[in-house]
């Protein structure tokens, strides 16, 4: 009965429902094999073949980013340090190579990754203000990822992948908008800056919904091992427990820790710390000439003139070498080039009111300046140019100096081209493509420096000397880093009897910067100008000396004293020995034991 209820249901069914049979896909099997095609085409089947297999993930643990990064050709280091972040850290890092070892190519490579992994698409990056076009350089030129600097507020939801400063985005209008917002991935450079919780930077970035989180630094602990905790706190609650436990599990004093085999074992869950001491990164020699030169005598009477008057304003000010700071580049433009010191004169004249005796001094100034045909020191980069026979960057504090030499070389059938920070992106990059592929001197001022990697060049001359130390390291290290292939050669330009012959003096004989690396360089600063900065000391030293004997045993005693800042720099060092052999233990993804950390897929 069943059965028959069936059919009569499948008929009255068949009554209402209407079939069709497709047959197109016949008629046009049937014509291409009357046509013998097209899967005879042995090179389209290869072609297709190769592309099936270009999509292949043979292997979860495989970076997936590399055949997408034609522009870059990461060092093995960098690879495994990805990796491991990857597979074992949950794509929650501390990325704590030592300087210049590459950490924002390892950041790249991580971020890529789960980019491409389709598990990263909004993402914070927070950088010194410095450094953001840099970072949005690198980005879109040796990894395709299309990042922007934040300018204005719709920017932190309109775009996927957002570089800003950090007091950029902790300020209101941003705080609201960017605490609204769920990010895949936040990335901070200069990490170590989060390293106390109380501050307003700690307390913001807690703040801030992510997922996987990446801080760059290369000191993670400095002077207590708190400052460890409040990172690792910071990327992973938790990991190493309440502070009191922490504290009294690896802690003997602030920089003395405990139970060093099992604190190790905590840190390589969260960091990664490669040294150049592993001896998988080699750098080239930096390669230091000073050139010493004299000034004309039509510059030197120009110079006597602009120190005398500055030296009268600071007698009269009564000492107050704060009032009287600025007048002092006058004596360092001089040093320059006359086009530089003209400029300041002028806008000084134009300052001063009509009936200040002042007016009558400063225009004699200027008289001397139409006396002066010749610059010293550009005739000797002309000479510095045809001798080296290849690419040059030339540093130069003054816009003035610059658009000087811009013209001089001009004349002389020297291609350069400027580069300065007054510059949009667009053009910045406009200007270092052409210095790559065409000029062979990029003349850049100070700003221009910032956040600019020229490993295709190993000339640099220093027309003019920042007075602060880490300037010039911050010049040097635009060519002197990894991927410099050639030792750096490194030309120092003073003119004998000015205040430059006493900066060179006190960088490479008193300080020895030039020796030492800029990490060491930072702190033995930070603990030297705890009173006063040195370009207000060296200002006040040489408007107060008398002779060039005064002036040579106060530099005595200046370089004295940043021995002892070394000194005591140092000695704190020896005392954290232990605290630095723990992270350094940590190791990096090549030297580093594997202490069992969990496998785990982002």
């Amino acid at each position: 009965m069943q059965s028959t209820e069936r059919k009569e249901h499948v008929r009255q069914l068949n009554e209402h429902v209407q079939l069709y049979f497709e047959r197109d896909w016949f008629d046009e099997l049937h014509d291409r094999a009357q046509r013998n095609g097209p899967w005879d085409d042995w090179t389209m089947f290869r072609l297709a073949e190769e592309a099936e297999q270009s999509g292949l993930i043979r292997s979860f643990d495989e970076l997936q980013c590399l055949s997408h990064l034609p522009n870059l050709v990461p060092m093995d280091h960098q690879i495994d340090t990805a990796k491991k972040v990857l597979t074992e850290m949950r794509g929650r890092a501390i990325l704590a190579d030592e300087v210049g070892l590459g950490k924002t190519i390892e950041a790249g490579l991580i971020l890529k990754e789960y980019m491409i992994r389709g598990l990263v698409r909004k993402v914070l990056i927070l950088v010194p203000a410095s450094l953001v076009l840099q970072w949005v350089r690198e980005l879109n030129q040796k990894f395709g990822i299309s990042a922007v600097a934040q300018k204005k507020e719709y920017m932190w939801a309109a775009n996927d992948v957002v570089v800003a400063s950090m007091d950029t985005a902790k300020r209101d209008p941003h705080r609201d908008i960017v605490l609204g917002l769920e990010y895949d991935m936040l990335i901070v450079d200069e990490a170590h800056k989060l390293k106390n919780k109380k501050t307003t930077n700690y307390q913001f970035i807690n703040e801030l919904r992510k997922k996987y989180c990446l801080l760059l630094t290369a000191t993670p602990v400095q002077n207590d091992l708190k400052e460890l905790y409040n990172l690792i706190t910071l990327l992973k609650p938790g990991q190493l427990g309440g502070q009191g436990s922490f504290q009294a599990n690896f802690v003997v004093d602030k920089r003395i820790p405990k139970n060093e085999e099992q604190l190790q074992h905590e840190l390589s869950k969260v960091m990664i710390r490669n040294r150049r001491s592993d001896g998988n990164v080699n750098f080239t020699k930096r390669i230091v000439r000073n050139i010493p030169l004299q000034l004309s005598p039509e510059e030197q009477a120009l110079y006597d003139g602009v120190t005398n008057f500055v030296r009268g304003r600071y007698e009269e000010s009564g000492g107050d070498i704060g009032s009287i700071l600025s007048l002092v580049t006058l004596q360092r433009e001089v040093c320059s080039s006359r086009d530089a010191v003209f400029i300041t004169l002028v806008n000084l004249f134009k300052k001063t009111e009509e009936n200040s005796p002042l007016r009558a001094k400063i225009w004699e100034l200027v008289e001397l300046i139409r006396s002066i045909k010749a610059n010293t020191k550009a005739e000797k980069v002309m000479e510095l140019i045809g001798d080296i026979g290849e690419k040059v960057i030339i540093f130069t504090e003054y816009r003035a100096s610059q658009e000087y030499l811009l013209q001089y070389l001009k004349d002389r059938k020297i291609s350069a081209v400027p580069y300065r920070g007054g510059m949009n992106r667009g053009k910045k990059d406009w200007m270092m493509d052409l210095f790559r592929n065409r000029a062979q001197v990029l003349i850049a001022t100070e700003a221009g420096g910032e956040g600019i990697n020229l490993q295709f060049c190993h000339h640099m001359i220093n027309f003019d000397l920042p007075w602060n130390p880490m300037r010039v390291e911050q010049r040097i290290g635009r060519v002197h880093r990894l991927g410099q292939q050639e030792d750096v050669k490194i030309y120092n330009l003073s003119t004998l009897g000015t205040i430059e012959e006493h900066i060179l003096s006190l960088l490479h004989e008193k300080i020895n910067m030039f020796e030492l690396v800029i990490g060491e360089l930072d702190t033995i600063l930070e603990r030297f100008e705890k009173k006063t900065s040195l370009e207000s000391h060296l200002a006040k030293m040489i408007l107060s000396s008398r002779s060039q004997e005064d002036i040579r045993r106060q530099l005595d005693e200046l370089g004295s004293s940043f021995t002892v800042a070394r000194s005591e720099v140092e000695q704190e060092s020896q005392e954290s020995m232990r605290l630095q052999s723990v992270l350094n233990a940590v190791g990096s993804p090549l030297h580093g034991q594997d202490h069992g950390a969990e496998e785990a897929r982002p």
